[in-house]
């Protein structure tokens, strides 16, 4: 007990008298927190342009317009009469989709029949482009809809407003991309942070001592200070940030406990194991960095996991990155209970197991001859 709370204690002294161990699992959180989110401050999509194709000018042409442009997501950036001048504007980049409201539109309405139109958008940007034709798709259906009205109430029919479907997200209250991605991200930057300082600190000792030798005891006195350190970083996003920055949060805080301790678990030990072949302070940061964003992706939280190779699927599941990031977002964002993560969780605990055990062989110490 003397060698762990010896360990403990001069690990948590040594991180503070280190100025880049300091900065990296203090300071970086904290940079983070705020620099991070700021990039999906304004995370809704408002006024993307559109560009209209009216070849009808009709009053109700202008009609549809008009709802065009109530719509948030929508601007339209100009009515032309040509497909081959909409297409010149798409291809400057001065609007993301076009509308093609057809010759003969009022007419086809007025005869009780269906107005056609098309929607092409801009396949190089996906997202804007998405969310210009579904905030043109809205319009449409709401213009639609009182067309219905007018027809049946013309023919003699007795009509009220039709069935009317409400959208309303149950987890992206706000709809918004920070929203969905700054979570996920912040379980990563946590992780992250927890590997470089634990390889500084390791590459540290190695060129100081040039060994890893530790007692268990002390070996896990250490692992419990990057642990309490990487908690406290995961409870700090998980609390603060995510309420500062109106987040979804707090489905299921029992849930975030037990999936943040699992995961800090594996992690820890994952970083030790991982940082006891760096030789160098610098080749942690060098090596580290560049695999944040694959680590990203492989977590399938922003790429559909069906379309991950099956391979690079297996191999993912032995990153803390993976299981902790999904498990995370559910508990805290979606309000999971821990049946349903009980695989992320069985994951995590695996690791935890498994790099604990990689980490006491690669520092055990040698017998004496």
């Amino acid at each position: 007990m003397n060698r762990f709370a010896f360990a403990f204690g001069e690990t948590l002294r040594a991180i503070a008298g280190d100025r880049v161990a300091m900065l990296t699992l203090v300071g970086a959180i904290l940079l983070y927190s705020f620099f991070y989110p700021a990039a999906y401050r304004h995370q809704v999509a408002v006024d993307l342009p559109l560009v209209v194709v009216d070849q009808d000018r009709s009053p109700l042409s202008r009609d549809l317009l008009r709802k065009l442009d109530a719509v948030r997501a929508v601007h339209v950036v100009g009515v032309l009469g040509s497909m081959d001048d909409a297409r010149t504007v798409v291809e400057r980049g001065d609007a993301e989709a076009i509308l093609l409201v057809p010759a003969d539109f009022q007419r086809d309405i007025l005869r009780g029949g269906q107005g056609r139109l098309a929607l092409f958008g801009n396949g190089t940007l996906l997202g804007r482009a998405s969310l210009v034709l579904q905030g043109a798709a809205t319009a449409i259906t709401a213009f639609g809809q009182e067309v219905a009205v007018s027809q049946a109430q013309f023919a003699g029919v007795p009509a009220g407003p039709p069935l009317q479907s409400i959208e309303r997200p149950l987890f992206n209250t706000a709809e918004g991309y920070g929203s969905s991605i700054v979570p996920g991200v912040a379980a990563l930057i946590v992780q992250q942070t927890l590997l470089i300082g634990v390889a500084v600190m390791a590459a540290t000792r190695r060129e100081r001592h040039g060994q890893l030798r530790l007692s268990r005891p002390g070996l896990a006195g250490i692992a419990a200070a990057f642990a309490m350190m990487g908690m406290l970083s995961l409870l700090y996003f998980s609390g603060f940030v995510y309420w500062f920055q109106d987040y979804p949060r707090g489905g299921n805080l029992a849930g975030l406990l037990l999936a943040g301790a699992l995961f800090i678990a594996a992690v820890v030990g994952f970083a030790m194991f991982f940082g006891s072949f760096f030789r160098t302070r610098e080749r942690a940061f060098q090596l580290i960095t560049v695999t944040s964003l694959p680590l990203f992706f492989l977590s399938n939280l922003s790429w559909p996991v069906e379309a991950t190779p099956r391979l690079l699927m297996r191999i993912a599941q032995w990153l803390p990155s993976t299981p902790g990031i999904n498990a995370l977002v559910k508990v805290n964002q979606m309000g999971a209970t821990l049946a349903e993560v009980s695989g992320e969780l069985a994951n995590l605990a695996l690791l935890a197991l498994l790099y604990g055990a990689l980490a006491m062989w690669r520092y055990r110490p040698r017998r004496s001859a």
